[in-house]
C-alpha cells in the first residue's frame, strides 16, 4: 500500500473542494493558495512520492497542470477533461498516465468507442479509469460531469474485472465523503480490496494516520490512499511529514 499525493487545480489555483459541489459558478472550497502546482509537484518528487494525480477542475487550468508535470516528469498522472485528442500530448509533456471519466462514461453508460479511441491514442498501459462513485440504493455507481450525474455503471466485482483489461489502474473517489474529513467509506474500500485486480487508489474522507492503517487493513494492503484536505499543506491538521514518514515505512517493509 502507498500514499498517493494530489494536486487539484480550479480556476488556475491549487485548491481543495468538497466533493459534488463543483458547478460552472464555483465550488465549496476547503482550501485555496497562491502557491503554484509546480511547487507541490516538486515537493512530491523530493519526497519520492510517485503515482499521485493532478486533476484539472474545469477550464483554465492547463498552464498550471503542464508546469506541474514538468516539475515532476513521469511522476504524476493527470485528469480533467481528457479525451482521445488531448491524451497523448499530456504524456509527451511529462504525465505518467492520463485519467479519464466523462469521455468514457457518456450519457450515463460506457462508451466503448471512446474507450478504444483512448487506447489507440496512448495505450492501455498509460490509461487510468476514474470510477469515482456515489451511493444510491445501498450500492455505488460511477458519477460523471463533475460528479453530478449518475451512470448505470455499478461498482461490482464483475464490472471491475471487465474494465481491468482496458486500463492499467483505477482511481476511485468516494464522492459522498470527499473533502469532508469525516472518515473513509469502509464498505467501499473493503469491496475494492476484494474485487480490484489492478492497482487501485481510493480517495475520500481520510483525515489521520489511523485512516491510512484502516485502508491498509480493509483493502488487504492492495488499495492505495490519497489524502487531500486533511493535510496541513492544504490547510488541515494532519502533518504532511507524518504521512510521508508512514509511506516510507511501508516502502521499506516491502523491500
Amino acid at each position: 500500500m502507498r500514499f498517493r499525493p494530489c494536486i487539484d487545480i480550479h480556476k488556475g489555483k491549487v485548491k481543495q473542494i468538497v466533493g459534488g459541489t463543483l458547478t460552472d459558478k464555483g465550488a465549496q472550497e476547503n482550501f485555496s493558495t497562491e502557491k503554484s502546482a509546480a511547487k507541490f509537484a516538486a515537493m512530491y518528487q523530493k519526497d519520492n512520492l510517485p503515482g499521485g494525480h493532478i486533476i484539472m477542475l474545469g477550464p483554465g487550468n492547463e498552464e498550471q497542470a503542464r508546469a506541474a508535470l514538468q516539475a515532476y516528469p513521469g511522476g504524476m498522472q493527470i485528469g480533467g477533461g481528457i479525451n482521445a485528442d488531448k491524451a497523448y500530448a499530456f504524456i509527451e509533456q511529462g504525465a505518467s498516465h492520463v485519467i479519464v471519466t466523462s469521455y468514457v462514461f457518456k450519457d450515463g453508460r460506457i462508451n466503448y468507442d471512446n474507450l478504444e479511441r483512448l487506447k489507440r491514442a496512448v495505450g492501455a498501459p498509460f490509461l487510468v479509469l476514474d470510477l469515482s462513485c456515489r451511493q444510491r440504493g445501498g450500492t455505488y455507481f460511477v458519477v460523471t460531469d463533475r460528479w453530478q450525474n449518475f451512470t448505470d455503471f455499478e461498482i461490482t466485482q464483475e464490472n471491475l474485472e471487465a474494465l481491468a483489461g482496458h486500463c492499467t489502474e483505477f482511481l476511485i473517489h468516494g464522492v459522498d465523503v470527499e473533502g469532508k474529513q469525516q472518515g473513509i467509506q469502509d464498505d467501499l474500500v473493503e469491496k475494492l480490496g476484494r474485487w480490484a485486480t489492478i492497482p487501485t487508489t481510493y480517495a475520500g474522507g481520510a483525515r489521520s494516520i489511523a485512516d491510512l492503517e484502516r485502508v491498509k487493513q480493509l483493502g488487504d494492503g492492495c488499495i492505495d490512499l490519497t489524502i487531500g484536505s486533511a493535510l496541513d499543506i492544504f490547510g488541515g491538521d494532519l502533518p504532511y511529514k507524518e504521512v510521508v514518514a508512514w509511506h516510507k515505512e511501508q516502502s521499506e517493509s516491502i523491500t
